[in-house]
């Protein structure tokens, strides 16, 4: 049995198509994650890197294998697995504070007095700096803002593990870039474990302990699972000449555009297919 803190074994996905044929998303998917380890997965889209942390989420049901979390299988959703997405998923009539209130009301009623829950809800808001824009609404803050207020939501719910799926890809460069400064500091503050998906290989190599590097499809599965051997606190500055950093990002460069690009055609992903999972095998 795997001593890891999160572990998806044999994981396989399939999607039944309109016409009934089906679809092979994902094969093979084995990957062991530590507590505390900050795991990115890449690959071109369609390989089923979000396929891959909806079914960690428990939002879609494996073909076929298995995820362990803490020593329990995963099979449904659960406040132990916290979700960011691209999209912000901030309720639009609800204050920057009533959008975090309602997910640690919801997870700490009845562990957390009144007093506590409002404590609990200004030290996250405030972590990922937005004390400052309590009462707005999500119309009234810029998009970078958002994302912090989905990060502080997701923190305050004190999860096992944190799914972050492309957080920052909508973004411009600059708060992209300080998003990702403030979530190398919260991670190193609080030791969380987080899967995280990625297109941008810059953002794989600087936030991460290893970079899951996916293949094509159909049927697409780990190709290779590199290291990152850089020392923490990062500094995406001095990072800039590091002869380490860069030898990593020409690592996932190589397996990307040279080892995959002529593997066709791409898998289609989850988001493009029906939502209709091939039956779970016996």
């Amino acid at each position: 049995m795997s001593s890891a803190y999160l572990s998806l074994s044999h994981v396989d996905m399939s999607f039944a198509g309109r016409n009934g044929a089906v679809n092979p998303v994902l094969k093979g998917i084995n990957l062991d994650v530590q507590r505390g380890e900050f795991i990115s997965l890449i690959g071109h889209s369609g390989c089923g890197k979000s396929t891959v942390l909806n079914i960690v989420a428990g939002l879609l049901r494996a073909t076929a294998g298995g995820v362990i979390l803490d020593g329990r299988e995963i099979g449904a959703p659960g406040p132990d697995r916290a979700v960011v997405f691209q999209n912000h998923s901030l309720l639009p009539w609800l204050t920057v504070w009533q959008n975090v209130e309602l997910a640690v009301d919801k997870i700490f009623r009845d562990t957390k007095t009144p007093s506590e829950r409002k404590a609990w809800i200004r030290h996250n808001l405030e972590m990922v700096n937005m004390g400052h824009a309590l009462h707005r609404l999500p119309s009234e803050i810029s998009g970078g803002m958002k994302q912090r207020v989905g990060i502080a939501r997701a923190l305050a719910m004190e999860p096992k593990v944190l799914l972050l799926d492309e957080p920052f890809g909508a973004l411009d460069a600059l708060t992209r870039a300080h998003l990702q400064d403030e979530v190398i500091r919260i991670q190193s503050e609080l030791g969380n474990t987080v899967l995280m998906i990625t297109h941008d290989v810059d953002e794989a190599v600087l936030l991460s302990d290893r970079v899951v590097m996916m293949t094509n499809g159909p049927g697409a599965t780990i190709g290779q699972i590199m290291d990152v051997p850089l020392a923490r606190p990062r500094n995406r500055i001095a990072l800039a000449e590091d002869a380490v950093y860069n030898r990593c990002r020409q690592e996932i460069l190589s397996f990307l555009y040279e080892k995959q690009r002529k593997v066709e055609p791409i898998a289609p992903s989850s988001r493009a297919t029906p939502d209709t999972p091939v039956a779970l095998q016996a």
